[in-house]
């Protein structure tokens, strides 16, 4: 048995210690290999400081010697000295049997610091070197993936592919169809995606998420369903398969989708307002505007749900909770300036001009760009007897909107009317 050998045996045995003086007495005489070979043990048993001193000390006696500069640049990656490791793996030169693998440790240094253009030039002369090695197809890809060139990475992964199916833990097909879909080809997306069999939630999800995207609802609820079969709590894919079940006509499995969905995600207004929206379809009202306030009370400037609640309340002719809404449960004012014209239509309905008239003068301080409330609110002030400020709202509509004749017209009307009653 020979000194190796026995610091090996010493190391099964719990006597590190032991082990490791036996091995540094005998690098002290040994041979460059001896050497390399004591060194890995060291780094294998995470003695950075141990093997950093040897190899150095091979470097001295060979200053060119490629595997110690490797091991050491190793050391120093794993210590956050990157600058020193590639100060170490760019000396190792074209033509040495490590050169290639020099190269690819480079490339990943210079990508870890942001360096992608020197990366792919340290990869493209390790691809001239060995065409056909995988790793380098894969670290190709690999990069320009993470550099957003997604149509580049395409070449390498679809390479890689015709001879693996997975890569140092990656599933190739998955990776070509995240790289199609942000290349926006969904249908060839679509197409790797499909090929995979596989039970990962992330995976799934991404898959239901592009197919969904590409209004594939169908392709969407099947793998979004095989995803809650694998993982009942994951939050996220409740509120698109909900949407996906809608959009499929599916309105009880969207119903029961979305409810359970704000069980698992409380604090997700969208969900709620899904909830809610896709409730009122069958026929739960009240259960509907719950759900729906629910989201408002989260985001109590969740424009998109206030004027769903609007809209609803107008197709039920509820003027009272279009008024209560905007005037008891919300604050409007830092909203935008339609919610003060809802208001002002709802109490117009309800015969208060007087709020009416208000809300209207709060809605042109927001919205006085917006032609089609000018015109409603000329035509407000008309009915109300206001005649001169009507005829100054109806001017600045006109100016937005030169080649409306019947409003010049009425306008020129009632400036006629005004002047008879003035005289």
């Amino acid at each position: 048995m020979n000194t190796i050998e026995q610091a090996i045996e010493m190391i099964h045995a719990g006597e590190v210690k032991e082990a490791l003086s036996l091995l540094n007495e005998t690098a002290i005489s040994a041979d460059i290999d001896t050497k390399l070979e004591i060194t890995q043990i060291f780094v294998e048993l995470g003695n950075h400081d141990l093997a950093e001193v040897l190899l150095k000390d091979i470097l001295v006696t060979e200053p060119n010697n490629s595997e110690a500069k490797l091991l050491l640049a190793d050391i120093m990656i794993d210590d956050n000295k990157d600058e020193t490791a590639i100060e170490l793996l760019n000396e190792i030169e074209d033509g040495d049997e490590n050169y290639l693998q020099a190269l690819v440790q480079l490339a990943d240094l210079y990508q870890a610091q942001g360096l992608f253009e020197v990366a792919e030039r340290k990869l493209l002369i390790a691809k001239n070197i060995a065409p056909e090695e995988a790793i380098i197809d894969f670290a190709l890809g690999e990069l320009l993936f993470s550099s957003g060139e997604y149509h580049k990475s395409i070449i390498y992964f679809e390479k890689l592919r015709q001879t693996t199916e997975e890569f140092a833990g990656v599933n190739i097909a998955s990776r070509l169809a995240e790289a199609y879909a942000l290349n926006g080809e969904f249908e060839a997306s679509l197409d790797h995606y499909q090929t995979l069999n596989t039970g990962d939630p992330e995976t799934l999800f991404r898959y239901g998420f592009l197919a969904y995207k590409s209004e594939r609802y169908e392709i969407a609820i099947q793998a979004w369903e095989k995803l809650l079969e694998e993982e009942l709590e994951y939050p996220s894919v409740y509120l698109y398969l909900s949407k996906a079940y809608e959009e499929e006509g599916m309105i009880e499995e969207a119903y029961q989708t979305a409810n359970q969905g704000v069980e698992m995600d409380p604090f997700n207004k969208e969900m709620w307002f899904t909830a809610g929206r896709i409730t009122l379809k069958t026929g739960e009202s009240e259960q509907a505007f719950d759900l729906v306030k629910k989201a408002i009370a989260l985001d109590n400037e969740y424009q998109e749900a206030l004027l769903f609640l609007v809209e609803t309340y107008k197709k039920q002719n509820n003027n009272s909770e279009i008024i209560h809404l905007l005037t008891e449960e919300v604050d409007i004012d830092p909203l935008d300036g339609i919610f003060y014209w809802e208001l002002a239509k709802a109490y117009n309905e309800e015969e208060e001009f007087k709020q009416a008239l208000n809300a209207y003068q709060n809605a042109y301080n927001k919205i006085k760009q917006d032609t089609d409330f000018l015109k409603d609110y000329g035509y407000f002030l008309v009915e109300e007897g206001r005649i001169s400020i009507a005829l100054e709202v109806l001017e600045e509509y006109m100016v937005l909107e030169p080649s409306d004749f019947d409003i010049q017209q009425y306008a020129e009307r009632l400036k006629d009317q005004n002047n008879d009653t003035l005289f």
